[in-house]
């Protein structure tokens, strides 16, 4: 990619790598070998950061269009909002699914959203395409973070098609590619992750086998924020598997499912630190996380009110009092994803990437 620059430190501290996913990028390999190293990127990254300037949302947004949607029966190990119905055929699954990706896209279209949709391949098979935010995410320092992911078949969602039309479309310096921990079962997957409050340059994690606690850590490091991790888990015991699924940050107000903490340190822990940044906390129940009443994104409207997009499930968990303060920030924009929801064991926000790149001009 030759407009792409790759700034961050000296060539001999880098290895750059046109792998089999990124064949058209210059990607910065981050090996994490020398404290000299890390102390270069984490320098080079923090003096290109205007955080006055930082937004919480943005007006552009990556969606990939499904070929070939369908339960996954490898993510949905530690998935349990994934619901195998064998009533339903792939095909129809499929189907349904994209009639749902359509009419949520038109919908953000609609309301003045700019949405970048990619067609997904066959080949590789990808049943999880449509929620790309687990494996790549955009800054505003021009920066792409690429993630190493759990499961094998999300692995090959990371395809070069969707990085060429990033290439074509915005502008990039620097590609930060951590997927080289997957060799080392180590994974944290990308804003599934991570929920990032990225004016306050605070990153919120609910640690579990796809969020590694040491590599979030040395993300935050190198990409400027402050780290707050804790452990959320179901009604059953079970570590929830996305931070996502049940926590969002909006500029002025954040949704989370504080009774999914049960340890009441980092409960109170996790509140404090919200109000502390000027968060309104409008806190979810266990049915309503399961709804997927914590999966939802704020995104910008130019010249009028910003959305908070949602799921109509998770929409229809919310009660009066929660709705009321929402819509004291932003419009509600719900839309029925119930396909994608119960085959892919997640949302409206999962089947975002936020583009926080210029545009190539």
């Amino acid at each position: 990619m030759t407009n792409v620059q790759t700034c961050r430190v000296p060539v001999t501290k880098l290895m750059y790598a046109r792998t089999k996913h990124t064949k058209s990028l210059s990607v910065v390999s981050h090996k994490l070998n020398t404290d000299q190293t890390q102390n270069q990127l984490i320098k080079c990254h923090t003096n290109s950061l205007d955080v006055d300037k930082m937004s919480q949302c943005t007006n552009k947004l990556l969606m990939i269009r499904p070929v070939r949607f369908g339960f996954n029966p490898e993510t949905a190990i530690d998935n349990a909002f994934q619901q195998l119905d064998d009533s339903v055929t792939p095909k129809d699954v499929q189907k349904k699914a994209l009639e749902e990706f359509d009419t949520f896209v038109n919908k953000l279209k609609e309301c003045g959203v700019s949405v970048h949709v990619v067609q997904d391949t066959l080949n590789p098979h990808t049943p999880d395409s449509i929620f790309p935010n687990n494996w790549i995410s955009f800054h505003d320092d021009f920066t792409i973070c690429i993630y190493p992911m759990a499961a094998k078949t999300r692995r090959l969602e990371r395809k070069s098609c969707v990085l060429q039309y990033i290439e074509q479309v915005f502008q990039v310096k620097t590609v930060l590619d951590l997927s080289r921990y997957e060799q080392f079962g180590k994974f944290l997957e990308g804003t599934g992750s991570m929920v990032l409050d990225r004016t306050h340059r605070i990153a919120y994690a609910s640690i579990s086998e796809r969020t590694d606690e040491e590599l979030f850590e040395k993300f935050c490091k190198l990409m400027g924020f402050k780290p707050v991790t804790f452990h959320s888990e179901d009604e059953f015991g079970k570590a929830i598997y996305h931070t996502n699924v049940m926590m969002c940050i909006a500029d002025k107000y954040a949704i989370v499912c504080l009774e999914a903490l049960k340890d009441p340190s980092e409960r109170e822990m996790l509140r404090k630190e919200l109000e502390d940044s000027g968060k309104v906390v409008i806190s979810l129940v266990y049915k309503q996380m399961n709804n997927f009443g914590g999966n939802m994104l704020q995104v910008k409207v130019k010249g009028g009110n910003n959305l908070c997009v949602m799921s109509t499930k998770a929409y229809e968990s919310l009660d009066f009092e929660q709705i009321a303060k929402i819509e004291k920030f932003d419009t509600i924009l719900h839309s029925d994803l119930t396909t994608i929801e119960a085959n892919g064991g997640g949302s409206a926000r999962c089947m975002i990437a936020e583009i926080f790149l210029p545009l190539n001009t």
